[in-house]
Protein backbone atom coordinates (compact mmCIF):
# COMPACT_ATOMS: atom_id res chain seq x y z
CA UNK A 1 0.00 0.00 0.00
CA UNK A 2 1.39 3.96 -0.63
CA UNK A 3 2.02 5.65 1.61
CA UNK A 4 0.45 8.69 2.18
CA UNK A 5 1.37 12.42 1.20
CA UNK A 6 1.15 13.46 4.80
CA UNK A 7 3.64 11.40 6.24
CA UNK A 8 5.96 11.72 3.28
CA UNK A 9 8.33 14.04 4.65
CA UNK A 10 9.26 11.69 7.92
CA UNK A 11 9.25 8.50 5.55
CA UNK A 12 11.67 10.16 3.06
CA UNK A 13 14.63 11.07 4.91
CA UNK A 14 14.26 7.18 6.08
CA UNK A 15 13.85 5.77 2.69
CA UNK A 16 16.48 8.40 1.15
CA UNK A 17 19.20 6.74 3.30
CA UNK A 18 18.07 3.30 2.26
CA UNK A 19 17.72 3.39 -1.00
CA UNK A 20 21.26 5.12 -1.67
CA UNK A 21 22.57 2.86 0.98
CA UNK A 22 21.36 -0.26 -0.81
CA UNK A 23 22.25 0.76 -4.84
CA UNK A 24 26.22 1.12 -3.01
CA UNK A 25 26.12 4.64 -4.16
CA UNK A 26 29.03 6.49 -3.20
CA UNK A 27 29.37 9.83 -2.11
CA UNK A 28 29.72 13.17 -3.62
CA UNK A 29 33.15 14.17 -3.97
CA UNK A 30 34.77 17.70 -4.92
CA UNK A 31 35.42 15.89 -8.43
CA UNK A 32 31.62 15.08 -8.71
CA UNK A 33 29.52 17.24 -11.15
CA UNK A 34 28.27 20.09 -9.80
CA UNK A 35 24.47 21.07 -10.06
CA UNK A 36 22.50 23.08 -12.17
CA UNK A 37 19.44 24.97 -12.73
CA UNK A 38 16.62 22.45 -12.32
CA UNK A 39 14.79 21.45 -15.56
CA UNK A 40 12.22 19.17 -16.43
CA UNK A 41 12.07 15.35 -15.10
CA UNK A 42 11.03 12.10 -15.97
CA UNK A 43 10.49 9.52 -12.99
CA UNK A 44 9.08 5.75 -13.59
CA UNK A 45 9.19 3.16 -10.66
CA UNK A 46 6.93 0.78 -12.96
CA UNK A 47 3.88 0.40 -10.74
CA UNK A 48 2.11 -1.68 -13.95
CA UNK A 49 0.31 -4.68 -13.78
CA UNK A 50 1.21 -5.92 -17.23
CA UNK A 51 2.73 -4.49 -20.45
CA UNK A 52 -0.68 -3.51 -22.02
CA UNK A 53 -1.60 -1.83 -18.97
CA UNK A 54 -3.13 1.35 -19.89
CA UNK A 55 -1.28 3.11 -17.85
CA UNK A 56 2.07 2.06 -19.51
CA UNK A 57 1.31 3.80 -22.63
CA UNK A 58 -0.10 6.43 -21.18
CA UNK A 59 2.54 7.15 -19.55
CA UNK A 60 4.72 7.39 -22.85
CA UNK A 61 5.99 3.38 -22.40
CA UNK A 62 5.96 1.09 -25.67
CA UNK A 63 7.25 -2.77 -25.19
CA UNK A 64 8.50 -3.83 -28.70
CA UNK A 65 6.67 -6.85 -30.93
CA UNK A 66 8.69 -6.44 -34.29
CA UNK A 67 11.52 -8.53 -35.47
CA UNK A 68 15.24 -6.76 -36.57
CA UNK A 69 18.15 -5.70 -35.37
CA UNK A 70 19.83 -6.03 -32.74
CA UNK A 71 20.33 -9.06 -31.88
CA UNK A 72 19.85 -12.78 -33.87
CA UNK A 73 18.53 -12.28 -36.89
CA UNK A 74 15.11 -14.05 -36.96
CA UNK A 75 14.61 -13.91 -33.22
CA UNK A 76 11.39 -12.71 -32.15
CA UNK A 77 10.91 -9.28 -29.70
CA UNK A 78 7.96 -10.59 -27.11
CA UNK A 79 5.49 -8.30 -25.80
CA UNK A 80 4.72 -10.58 -22.97
CA UNK A 81 8.33 -10.95 -21.83
CA UNK A 82 8.14 -7.83 -20.30
CA UNK A 83 6.35 -8.09 -16.54
CA UNK A 84 5.91 -6.06 -13.77
CA UNK A 85 6.59 -8.45 -10.30
CA UNK A 86 7.55 -7.25 -6.95
CA UNK A 87 10.73 -7.33 -5.45
CA UNK A 88 11.34 -6.52 -1.38
CA UNK A 89 8.12 -5.12 -1.94
CA UNK A 90 8.17 -2.80 -4.96
CA UNK A 91 7.45 -3.07 -8.51
CA UNK A 92 9.71 -3.95 -10.59
CA UNK A 93 10.01 -3.84 -14.87
CA UNK A 94 10.96 -7.11 -15.85
CA UNK A 95 12.66 -8.16 -18.94
CA UNK A 96 12.83 -11.57 -20.31
CA UNK A 97 15.21 -13.20 -22.75
CA UNK A 98 15.18 -16.93 -23.60
CA UNK A 99 16.91 -18.97 -26.62
CA UNK A 100 17.27 -22.58 -27.38
CA UNK A 101 19.88 -21.91 -29.80
CA UNK A 102 17.57 -21.44 -32.60
CA UNK A 103 16.70 -17.91 -33.95
CA UNK A 104 12.93 -19.69 -34.50
CA UNK A 105 13.20 -20.33 -30.72
CA UNK A 106 14.47 -17.05 -29.51
CA UNK A 107 12.73 -14.70 -28.04
CA UNK A 108 14.20 -10.49 -26.77
CA UNK A 109 12.57 -8.11 -24.87
CA UNK A 110 12.97 -4.16 -25.48
CA UNK A 111 10.64 -1.43 -23.82
CA UNK A 112 10.98 2.27 -24.43
CA UNK A 113 9.87 6.09 -23.58
CA UNK A 114 10.37 6.28 -27.89
CA UNK A 115 8.91 10.16 -28.28
CA UNK A 116 12.39 11.67 -29.12
CA UNK A 117 12.78 13.95 -26.47
CA UNK A 118 16.01 13.49 -24.42
CA UNK A 119 18.98 15.22 -24.63
CA UNK A 120 21.12 17.24 -22.51
CA UNK A 121 21.11 16.27 -18.29
CA UNK A 122 21.11 13.27 -15.83
CA UNK A 123 20.04 10.03 -16.68
CA UNK A 124 20.14 7.54 -13.77
CA UNK A 125 18.38 4.19 -13.58
CA UNK A 126 18.92 0.92 -10.60
CA UNK A 127 18.91 -1.74 -12.29
CA UNK A 128 19.70 -5.60 -11.64
CA UNK A 129 22.02 -7.39 -13.96
CA UNK A 130 21.85 -11.17 -14.03
CA UNK A 131 25.43 -13.19 -14.80
CA UNK A 132 23.34 -17.00 -15.23
CA UNK A 133 19.83 -17.99 -16.37
CA UNK A 134 17.05 -18.26 -14.30
CA UNK A 135 16.34 -21.63 -15.91
CA UNK A 136 18.28 -23.82 -18.19
CA UNK A 137 22.18 -24.11 -19.06
CA UNK A 138 24.22 -20.73 -18.63
CA UNK A 139 26.83 -19.94 -21.29
CA UNK A 140 24.95 -17.45 -23.89
CA UNK A 141 25.89 -14.32 -25.41
CA UNK A 142 23.21 -12.16 -23.84
CA UNK A 143 23.59 -8.34 -23.47
CA UNK A 144 21.41 -6.00 -21.09
CA UNK A 145 21.28 -2.81 -21.45
CA UNK A 146 20.07 1.06 -20.95
CA UNK A 147 20.46 3.53 -23.57
CA UNK A 148 19.57 6.75 -25.58
CA UNK A 149 18.98 6.72 -29.42
CA UNK A 150 17.89 8.37 -32.50
CA UNK A 151 17.05 6.74 -36.04
CA UNK A 152 19.82 5.99 -38.29
CA UNK A 153 18.12 7.92 -41.45
CA UNK A 154 21.02 6.07 -43.99
CA UNK A 155 24.70 4.45 -43.49
CA UNK A 156 26.90 7.28 -41.55
CA UNK A 157 24.18 9.48 -40.81
CA UNK A 158 25.61 12.76 -39.81
CA UNK A 159 23.13 13.78 -36.96
CA UNK A 160 22.94 9.68 -35.90
CA UNK A 161 23.03 10.05 -32.02
CA UNK A 162 23.18 7.11 -29.42
CA UNK A 163 24.56 6.83 -25.76
CA UNK A 164 24.86 3.77 -24.53
CA UNK A 165 25.07 3.52 -20.74
CA UNK A 166 25.12 0.40 -19.74
CA UNK A 167 25.63 -2.88 -22.35
CA UNK A 168 26.56 -5.62 -19.99
CA UNK A 169 27.35 -9.36 -21.21
CA UNK A 170 27.56 -11.76 -18.07
CA UNK A 171 29.14 -14.49 -20.25
CA UNK A 172 31.42 -12.23 -22.65
CA UNK A 173 31.29 -11.06 -26.39
CA UNK A 174 32.86 -8.60 -28.64
CA UNK A 175 36.08 -10.08 -27.76
CA UNK A 176 35.66 -10.53 -24.42
CA UNK A 177 35.17 -13.85 -22.94
CA UNK A 178 34.01 -12.74 -19.19
CA UNK A 179 31.48 -10.64 -17.56
CA UNK A 180 32.02 -7.10 -19.33
CA UNK A 181 29.90 -4.05 -19.01
CA UNK A 182 30.33 -1.70 -22.02
CA UNK A 183 30.04 2.59 -22.33
CA UNK A 184 29.47 3.45 -25.82
CA UNK A 185 29.32 7.10 -26.82
CA UNK A 186 28.10 6.91 -31.20
CA UNK A 187 29.30 9.61 -33.91
CA UNK A 188 27.55 7.51 -36.59
CA UNK A 189 27.66 3.74 -38.19
CA UNK A 190 26.78 1.85 -41.44
CA UNK A 191 25.36 -1.40 -42.36
CA UNK A 192 26.58 -1.65 -45.60
CA UNK A 193 28.70 -2.73 -47.17
CA UNK A 194 29.48 -4.51 -43.89
CA UNK A 195 28.66 -2.96 -40.24
CA UNK A 196 31.51 -0.61 -39.13
CA UNK A 197 30.88 2.39 -35.89
CA UNK A 198 32.02 5.31 -35.79
CA UNK A 199 32.28 6.04 -31.90
CA UNK A 200 34.60 5.82 -28.44
CA UNK A 201 33.46 3.35 -26.05
CA UNK A 202 35.37 1.64 -23.01
CA UNK A 203 34.72 -1.61 -20.95
CA UNK A 204 34.79 -2.22 -17.65
CA UNK A 205 35.59 -6.24 -16.53
CA UNK A 206 33.95 -8.25 -13.36
CA UNK A 207 30.63 -9.76 -12.36
CA UNK A 208 27.92 -7.00 -11.97
CA UNK A 209 25.42 -9.77 -11.10
CA UNK A 210 23.04 -7.81 -8.47
CA UNK A 211 21.55 -4.26 -8.14
CA UNK A 212 23.63 -1.06 -9.42
CA UNK A 213 22.62 2.28 -9.95
CA UNK A 214 23.94 3.51 -13.52
CA UNK A 215 24.17 7.20 -14.30
CA UNK A 216 25.37 9.36 -17.19
CA UNK A 217 25.45 13.02 -17.01
CA UNK A 218 25.66 14.98 -20.65
CA UNK A 219 26.51 18.59 -20.13
CA UNK A 220 29.12 20.98 -21.56
CA UNK A 221 30.81 18.30 -24.62
CA UNK A 222 31.41 15.55 -22.44
CA UNK A 223 29.32 12.29 -21.65
CA UNK A 224 30.39 10.92 -18.22
CA UNK A 225 29.10 7.46 -17.36
CA UNK A 226 28.92 6.50 -13.79
CA UNK A 227 27.95 2.59 -11.85
CA UNK A 228 27.08 3.21 -8.54
CA UNK A 229 28.74 6.74 -8.10
CA UNK A 230 31.93 5.64 -9.39
CA UNK A 231 32.75 7.32 -13.21
CA UNK A 232 33.71 5.15 -15.58
CA UNK A 233 34.45 6.57 -18.72
CA UNK A 234 34.26 10.22 -20.23
CA UNK A 235 33.55 10.78 -23.60
CA UNK A 236 34.00 14.24 -24.99
CA UNK A 237 34.29 16.15 -28.48
CA UNK A 238 37.97 15.03 -29.25
CA UNK A 239 39.85 12.61 -31.28
CA UNK A 240 38.80 11.51 -34.67
CA UNK A 241 34.78 11.27 -33.99
CA UNK A 242 33.14 13.88 -32.09
CA UNK A 243 30.56 11.68 -30.17
CA UNK A 244 28.42 14.11 -28.00
CA UNK A 245 25.11 13.85 -29.34
CA UNK A 246 23.43 16.26 -32.07
CA UNK A 247 19.97 15.51 -31.30
CA UNK A 248 17.42 14.50 -29.36
CA UNK A 249 16.94 10.91 -28.42
CA UNK A 250 14.51 7.77 -27.36
CA UNK A 251 15.23 6.62 -23.83
CA UNK A 252 15.24 2.50 -23.82
CA UNK A 253 15.78 -0.30 -21.95
CA UNK A 254 16.12 -4.67 -23.71
CA UNK A 255 17.82 -7.71 -23.15
CA UNK A 256 18.99 -9.65 -26.41
CA UNK A 257 21.37 -12.40 -27.78
CA UNK A 258 24.47 -10.84 -29.76
CA UNK A 259 24.91 -14.27 -31.53
CA UNK A 260 23.38 -18.11 -30.23
CA UNK A 261 27.29 -20.31 -31.36
CA UNK A 262 27.47 -20.98 -27.27
CA UNK A 263 24.08 -22.49 -26.61
CA UNK A 264 24.07 -25.72 -25.11
CA UNK A 265 21.61 -27.64 -23.74
CA UNK A 266 17.65 -26.98 -23.75
CA UNK A 267 16.09 -23.55 -23.86
CA UNK A 268 17.85 -20.82 -21.49
CA UNK A 269 15.86 -18.00 -19.77
CA UNK A 270 17.45 -15.02 -18.70
CA UNK A 271 16.44 -11.94 -16.43
CA UNK A 272 16.77 -8.50 -16.30
CA UNK A 273 15.12 -5.79 -13.69
CA UNK A 274 14.73 -1.93 -13.72
CA UNK A 275 13.35 -0.75 -10.28
CA UNK A 276 12.93 2.86 -11.09
CA UNK A 277 14.46 5.07 -13.82
CA UNK A 278 15.17 9.12 -13.52
CA UNK A 279 16.13 11.66 -15.83
CA UNK A 280 16.69 15.51 -15.32
CA UNK A 281 16.48 17.48 -18.01
CA UNK A 282 19.01 20.31 -18.82
CA UNK A 283 20.58 19.45 -15.19
CA UNK A 284 23.93 17.83 -13.96
CA UNK A 285 23.56 16.13 -10.70
CA UNK A 286 25.56 13.22 -9.14
CA UNK A 287 24.19 9.11 -9.01
CA UNK A 288 23.70 10.13 -5.11
CA UNK A 289 21.41 13.12 -5.73
CA UNK A 290 19.26 11.00 -8.66
CA UNK A 291 18.88 8.04 -6.56
CA UNK A 292 17.74 10.55 -3.24
CA UNK A 293 15.52 12.31 -5.54
CA UNK A 294 13.92 8.85 -6.83
CA UNK A 295 13.65 7.90 -3.60
CA UNK A 296 11.71 10.90 -1.97
CA UNK A 297 9.66 10.85 -5.15
CA UNK A 298 8.62 6.95 -4.27
CA UNK A 299 8.12 8.00 -0.24
CA UNK A 300 5.92 10.35 -1.05
CA UNK A 301 3.64 8.17 -3.35
CA UNK A 302 4.48 9.71 -6.86
CA UNK A 303 5.02 6.51 -9.13
CA UNK A 304 5.55 8.57 -12.29
CA UNK A 305 6.16 12.19 -12.94
CA UNK A 306 7.00 13.85 -16.36
CA UNK A 307 7.46 17.03 -17.30
CA UNK A 308 10.06 16.71 -19.67
CA UNK A 309 10.29 19.75 -22.25
CA UNK A 310 8.64 22.42 -19.90
CA UNK A 311 11.72 24.70 -19.74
Amino acid sequence: MRKSRATAAAVAVAAVAAATAAAGVTAASASDPQPTAACGVLFDDFAYTAHDDPAFAANGWSVRDYQGGPGVPGARWEADNLTFPRVDGEPVAQLAASTDGTPEGTTQTEFSQREQRFFEGTYASRIHFSDAPVTGVDGDLVNQTFYTISPLRYDNDPIYSELDFSEYLPNGGWGTTDATNFFTSYNTYQNNPEWAAKNKSDSRPGSMAGWHVVSATVADGHIRYYVDGELVADHDRSGEFDVYPRQDMSLNFNQWFIDLASHTGGTSTYEQQVDWVYYAENEVVTAGVAAERAAELRASGVTHRDDVGSC
